[in-house]
């Protein structure tokens, strides 16, 4: 058996690096009972090594296209192109030949066959780089074969596959090409079958895609597909489309474009009988290579032969269930506007502090609601909890509730109390005292104090007995049930508001204006608080020069030495003081805060300098006081003027004075939560420096990627299986390029949420309207808080906000973000700085580009691009 050409039955699972992975994935194929692929062989990586070795001009150009990064599309371009060129013209080593010949002759030289490139960093489990090389089809003879081989390794070096591998982080001299020439099977028709719907990625949902002739038609966009859908053996949708061209190999070599006859263009490819054959078929490969496959398939004398088959890799993972029942989750993410993947340490920490069923998947937190769903009362209460954080979530989680059969019900257990009120009904009762809220905020920060004080004496394991001893204060402070009727007291009150005036006095959104600078607010505070910060750092010059070259996150020691630096340095300290816990992503502990890394403040601090004159916080905050009370005193006098004015306006005083004396406590809580987690990783922090002295771990970042258990015990022990660490870190660079779903079911299914709008103009971008009024400016889309430059006027645009983007929200005039509700932090501080606002826009960072001029209509939910 040579290694220079392997024969699909020669070939075994360890060979990836030999025959890549596409020859790996026939070879596979070859050996399963009852498939059917057409004979072949590979012209293994060897080969082509051979091919290029002693080429120096081939590793010159490689190692200039190492240095270079995805923008460097011209040089890119001409590089490759010489790289192929020195490719095609290297003599195929006589040896490779001399094997490809003896193949061909035992398969049959005087037949066609389809040459075909297998890359080894190819159809892997996370990167299918599907389409990047070459195939050629009915290629006849020794000699065409051999130079289709040449081209295929040319391929390699195609603009759109160096350029692939350059955005998913492989080494173009780590990446080798194997060849596949396989006999040509002349089919009647051909397509692709998916075992995952690849629309709603439903795993129990089969789809194939069919057309007549070869299945270059398909892929290459030249004719629609028919579609079918086939879920436990029955065809439950089928879309004929009309065909009007295929794809035919011709007799002499090639293949060719003919014209499909009027009569055959609107008939289905396949018959109900061959659609569930194929689908048997690819729930056979399925089960064999254990994941979800996509797969080319042909049909040739009532025969389907299966020609390759990979893993598809964009499916999302499926949270781990108990049990087989249907179960629904909800993305934790995109509640807490943080919707990238967590560490393992991070993930463990947010676990512990929350009393929900939740599952991991893909990096990521999803909470199991079947359950709640289940019960009529309990479902009522979610859904409008859902509404205020964010409605496409309660829309995805109604399309399920309402399919029929998918959640069993429970008999209601009347357990909940209704949300649902009518617009007379009062929220709940609580005493509209400001003194509340003091001492709720008074007893967090004497608690957190007092850990500060305790955890310095801790360490080893006593330090994580001590943690999730502290985690149970926490959690009272968290779910301390007089926390909870402050803010909800407050919310039910704005839509209170809004109801009513909306009613009696036909005005949207009253609550937004109402909202507007009020007291206690600590988020809202921070980012005013660095305009402070900006103001004393304008009179300093060569301060202001200093700040604009920083890249070390030491610039602080330096600071010092310059006029005004000591003042500067004062500033940003009991800046970081008081906030510098907090970060973007700030629920996963694990990620860098503000006090780990200053730097991250500097483009606002710099950016507030350039757009505001000094005492601008104060005047901000100010003005959005005066706004709020001239629209309180003028709905009070519009109201006094109605049938029953005086108890209307009596009324209405009552819920603004809740509103303003308890909404800003809304952002508290979580400010608590992210200053114990801080103090957490401190202390964790120093136990891992002495695992790094004492050779345990690498790095003290290592142990991010383990979890609160995990690393408790490799302090008990200091014993570490190195390779976990490895797999998590790898693993967590894949999480990074999932989507993850706002809802999906224990099936894989991904199911969207949709606003029912009627009345938008036609181009309209629609969202959820949380902050009133309308806007135009420039977008500015920022999806790294670090890389903000805004000036003053500009929208912001992006994929989230938690409270770390606060600072910015002082230079915008409107926000647009793709994930939020009413009550999410973009919303209520928006609506505390009075900047029309639309979240949960689907998509904007995609559908709105940078620069674009842009209108945000905050009372009716929806932007247009101008």
């Amino acid at each position: 058996m040579s290694s220079l050409v392997l024969g699909f039955q020669e070939m075994e699972k360890t060979q990836l690096m030999l025959v890549g992975g596409k020859g790996l994935n026939l070879g596979e194929l070859s050996k399963m009972e009852g498939i059917q692929v057409p004979e072949g062989f590979c012209v293994t990586t060897e080969g082509y090594r051979k091919a290029i070795e002693e080429n120096e001009t081939y590793h010159a150009l490689l190692n200039r296209l190492t240095m270079l990064k995805v923008e460097d599309r011209n040089q890119i371009g001409e590089i490759s192109r010489k790289i192929r060129q020195i490719i095609m013209e290297v003599d195929i080593p006589s040896d490779v030949a001399k094997a490809v010949t003896r193949y061909l002759s035992r398969f049959g030289d005087e037949h066609a066959y389809a040459v075909r490139s297998s890359a080894t960093a190819e159809d892997l489990p996370h990167a299918s780089f599907a389409g990047q090389q070459d195939t050629y089809l009915n290629i006849i003879g020794v000699d065409a074969i051999l130079r289709h081989i040449s081209k295929c390794w040319a391929s390699l070096f195609t603009d759109r596959a160096v350029i692939y591998r350059m955005q998913n982080g492989f080494d173009h001299s780590q990446v080798y090409l194997s060849v596949v020439v396989q006999r040509m099977v002349f089919p009647q028709a051909s397509g692709i079958l998916f075992t995952a719907d690849p629309i709603t990625s439903n795993r129990k949902l089969l789809s194939i895609d069919a057309g007549f002739g070869l299945g270059e038609a398909l892929v290459s966009g030249l004719v629609s597909a028919d579609c079918y859908k086939v879920q436990e053996e029955e065809i439950v949708d089928q879309r004929i489309a009309t065909k009007k061209l295929a794809i035919y190999g011709r007799k002499d070599g090639g293949t060719e474009t003919r014209q499909i006859d009027t009569d055959q263009q609107k008939t289905s490819t396949l018959t109900e009988q061959q659609i569930l054959e194929l689908a048997r078929i690819g729930r056979r490969i399925e089960a064999y290579f254990g994941q979800p496959q996509d797969i080319e398939w042909c049909l040739a004398h009532d025969t389907f032969y299966i020609v390759q088959s990979r893993p598809i890799t964009t499916l999302y993972p499926i949270p781990e269930a108990d049990d087989q029942e249907n179960r629904v989750y909800l993305s934790v993410g995109h509640q807490q506007m943080m919707t990238d993947p967590m560490k393992p340490l991070g993930l463990s920490f947010f676990l512990l502090t929350t009393p929900a069923l939740m599952r991991i998947a893909g990096g990521r937190l999803f909470v199991d609601c079947t359950d709640l769903l289940a019960s009529p009362a309990r479902r009522e209460v979610l859904l409008k909890t859902m509404e205020e954080h964010d409605p496409l979530l309660k829309d995805a989680i109604m399309t399920l509730v309402e399919r029929e059969g998918f959640i069993k019900p429970l008999p209601d257990d009347n357990k909940a109390p209704s949300p649902g009120r009518s617009h007379t009904e009062m929220p709940a009762q609580i005493e509209n005292d400001p003194t509340i809220v003091s001492d709720l905020i008074k007893r967090s920060q004497t608690s957190i104090e007092e850990l500060k004080q305790n955890i310095q004496t801790k360490s080893g394991s006593a330090l994580f007995d001590f943690i999730l001893e502290d985690i149970q204060e926490l959690k009272k402070i968290l779910f301390d049930p007089q926390s909870s009727r402050v803010f909800m007291a407050a919310m039910n009150a704005s839509s209170w508001i809004n109801e009513n005036i909306n009613e009696w006095l036909g005005e949207k959104n009253a609550a937004d204006t109402l909202s507007q600078s009020v007291p206690g607010n600590i988020t809202s505070e921070m980012g005013l608080a660095l305009m402070d910060v900006a103001d004393v750092i304008r009179p300093y010059p060569e301060v202001i020069d200093y700040l604009q070259h920083v890249k070390k996150d030491n610039f602080l020691d330096e600071l010092v030495k310059l006029d005004g630096g000591q003042e500067a340095r004062d500033a940003i300290y009991a800046y970081l003081d008081k906030y510098g816990m907090r970060c973007a992503g700030e629920i996963d502990i694990t990620r860098t805060r503000w006090s780990e890394k200053p730097t991250t403040l500097i483009p606002i601090i710099l950016g507030n300098i350039k757009n505001f004159e000094p005492n601008a916080g104060n005047r901000k905050f100010e003005q959005g006081r005066q706004e709020a009370l001239k629209k309180e005193q003028e709905l009070l006098d519009r109201l006094k003027q109605l049938p029953d004015g005086e108890q209307k306006a009596k009324e209405t005083k009552r819920m603004i004075d809740l509103v303003r004396n308890f909404i800003g406590y809304r952002e508290y809580p979580k400010y608590g939560m992210i200053s114990r987690y801080f103090v957490y990783k401190q202390a964790l922090l120093k136990e891992a420096e002495q695992l790094v002295q004492a050779g345990v771990i690498q790095d003290k970042e290592d142990i991010y990627d383990l979890t609160f258990e995990e690393l408790r015990e490799v302090v008990r022990t200091h014993t570490l299986d190195h390779r976990i660490i490895g797999k998590r870190k790898d693993a967590y660079k894949l999480y990074e390029k999932l989507t993850p779903p706002r809802v999906i079911t224990s099936d894989g299914e991904i199911v969207t949420g949709e606003y029912k709008r009627e009345n938008l103009p036609a181009e309209a971008i629609a969202g959820l309207p949380v902050s009133s009024g309308v806007i135009e400016g420039r977008a500015r889309v920022i999806l790294n808080m670090e890389d903000a430059d805004l000036e003053d006027g500009d929208i912001l645009v992006t994929a989230f906000t938690d409270p770390s983007w606060t600072p910015l929200f002082v230079s915008i005039k409107g926000l647009v973000t793709e994930v939020g509700g009413l009550m999410t932090h973009g919303a209520v501080i928006a609506r505390e700085y009075g900047l029309p606002a639309v979240v949960g826009v689907e998509n904007a960072v995609k559908r709105i580009k940078d620069g674009q001029r842009i209108r945000v209509h905050g009372t009716e939910g929806y932007i247009e691009i101008l």
